[in-house]
């Protein structure tokens, strides 16, 4: 049976996800001196104001229009930017929740991670071209003074019995200076940002459409274009609409927060279950209850691509994985400053992140 998945990506000056770049600035400049600092600080861009609101309990001082009017200087904004900030401390209720003699979940929530092996990268193959094409684009466009951090970027791909077999269409939308011609602007970036991403995928490339702004022009970006908040691209962040989502978003929240560190758990322990060869597609669920250190429950789906009984991999995710938050906070190595660096281009399927590795 042949089906088309279709999966997309944003680049770093997109206002949501500048929103989620500079609210984990924030717990990153948290984690640096205080690496038990709670955090959820996050922020909405429209036009030239930034509002800034959330919670902290940290010992840390934190210049947030510093950090923030220097993450929007580095996308591009040459504007003034009016900085609106609302914060508190962390609920005294979730506090003593959580911070115990061993941490507990920070909130009630289910969490799901997936891999599969259609490629190197233990990802589906929509969304990691489509993350591929933006880091290419973001790359471009900064040697260059006439195009501009906003970009989308999506992927069509063909499969055949649950292989792909075609990538159908390539779809990238980028803004541009006024000056820059339709017809240049497609053909620089046809060259220089999505032949270099494709040339690793040649096999798939038959009778692709390929489609460059088909707008035709997208001078007005960034928060003059639309408005932007944290956690509204996390079918982005994480498997492209192939794997399910949880209950809540990754950026802003430190590692206590079940949302993001029982996501990069699960995320973690799926990758391994295919790596290890028990099965070729595999996702894993997971649930939490606020102040509780043991998992509610764990589900594994395998989609029918198991190589053994069920049963056992279940035995082998026991045996080896501990879902409890102490655990995956020490495992993955969760209070360091990271996480800026995790906020574009996808959390899962990149070099360098702790819950990426293939454990022995």
């Amino acid at each position: 049976m042949k089906q088309t998945i279709t999966s997309e990506s944003v680049n770093i000056g997109h206002p949501d996800k500048t929103c989620d770049v500079i609210a984990d600035a924030f717990l990153d400049e948290a984690l640096k001196s205080d690496p038990n600092s709670q955090m959820a600080v996050e922020c909405a861009i429209k036009n030239d104001k930034l509002f800034i609101y959330g919670e902290a309990t940290t010992k840390a001082k934190i210049d947030y229009e510093t950090i923030a009017k220097q993450v929007l200087k580095d996308i591009g904004y040459t504007n003034e930017f009016t900085m609106i900030k609302e914060i508190s401390e962390q609920s005294p209720d979730i506090h003593q929740a959580v911070v115990k003699e061993e941490l507990m979940a920070n909130d009630q929530g289910m969490c799901y991670g997936y891999a599969t092996n259609e490629t190197k990268e233990y990802m589906p193959l929509p969304i990691l071209l489509a993350h591929k094409l933006m880091q290419k684009y973001e790359a471009f466009r900064r040697t260059r003074t006439d195009f501009f951090a906003d970009a989308k970027s999506q992927v069509s791909v063909e499969y055949e019995d649950n292989k792909p077999i075609k990538i159908v269409t390539i779809l990238l939308s980028v803004s541009h200076d006024k000056n820059l011609e339709i017809k240049n602007l497609r053909k620089l970036i046809k060259e220089n940002v999505i032949e270099p991403v494709i040339n690793e995928y040649k096999n798939l490339i038959k009778d692709t459409n390929f489609i460059i702004n088909p707008s035709g022009k997208f001078t007005i970006w960034g928060s003059f274009g639309d408005s932007g908040c944290v956690g509204r691209k996390i079918v982005v962040d994480t498997y492209g609409g192939v794997g399910r989502v949880g209950g809540g978003c990754f950026s802003s929240k430190n590692a206590t927060k079940v949302d993001r560190s029982g996501a990069y758990y699960a995320r973690y322990v799926a990758k391994n279950i295919v790596a290890h060869k028990l099965a070729d597609k595999c996702e894993i669920q997971v649930s939490y209850g606020i102040g509780l250190s043991k998992i509610i429950s764990l589900n594994i789906e395998t989609f029918g691509t198991e190589k053994v009984p069920l049963k056992e991999i279940y035995k082998y995710v026991n045996e080896n994985f501990n879902f409890t938050p102490s655990n995956i906070i020490k495992e993955l190595d969760l209070l360091k400053p990271i996480y800026k660096r995790t906020a574009a281009y996808g959390h899962f399927g990149r070099d360098g992140f702790s819950w990426e590795k293939i454990k022995d």
